[in-house]
């Protein structure tokens, strides 16, 4: 928008007195996107401090968050394949997938410290877990994939605003779960 802005400005050349006021959808998704750029972050501290405080170790906690990433990945790539911009909805979207990739984490990684206390190496843990877990993991990714699906084909009254999150959620929830254990 500053290049539009800018190329306003050279092009237009206003008389004495008028000026040019930037608003409506364009002023309420630049508020909102100044707002999740604090929220988000906070959001993830809060999230890891919970999960810091749940498993009591700094290494699982930063093996849970580690999924956020790659799920950020799939998002954007989904967003991109689509032709789809990055808007409000589309960030709501990536806040939903975060919540699923911490769920996702946490079922794994309570699985892998499970078999570790009974005796398996990190390998054998992961190996067993991860084979043990599959299906749940899977089921959560096509249970988001399958449901949005609608509102990602959708054309109709509203597409604008749940296209973008339905994008983002089934391209963030179809890449696989980390599963390497430090």
């Amino acid at each position: 928008m500053d290049d539009f802005k800018a190329r306003f400005d050279e092009k237009v050349k206003l008389p004495e007195g008028y000026y040019v006021t930037w608003s409506g959808e364009f002023e309420n998704q630049e508020r909102a996107m100044a707002r999740l750029a604090i929220i988000v972050p906070v959001s993830i501290a809060v999230i890891f401090l919970l999960l810091f405080d749940a498993f009591k170790s700094f290494r699982s906690s930063l093996l849970i968050i580690a999924n956020i990433p790659f799920s950020i990945i799939g998002g954007i790539l989904a967003l991109y394949l689509t032709g789809t911009y990055l808007s409000v909805s589309a960030a709501i979207g990536f806040i939903a997938l975060f919540g699923q990739s911490v769920l996702n984490g946490v079922v794994m990684v309570t699985l892998f410290n499970h078999l570790r206390q009974h005796g398996k190496s990190p390998e054998e843990a992961v190996a067993e877990g991860a084979l043990l877990r599959l299906r749940t993991v899977l089921m959560t990714a096509l249970l988001a994939s399958f449901g949005l699906l609608p509102m990602a084909l959708s054309h109709g009254i509203g597409a604008e605003t749940q296209k973008p999150l339905a994008i983002v959620v089934i391209g963030g929830s179809s890449r696989p779960p980390c599963s390497s254990y430090m």
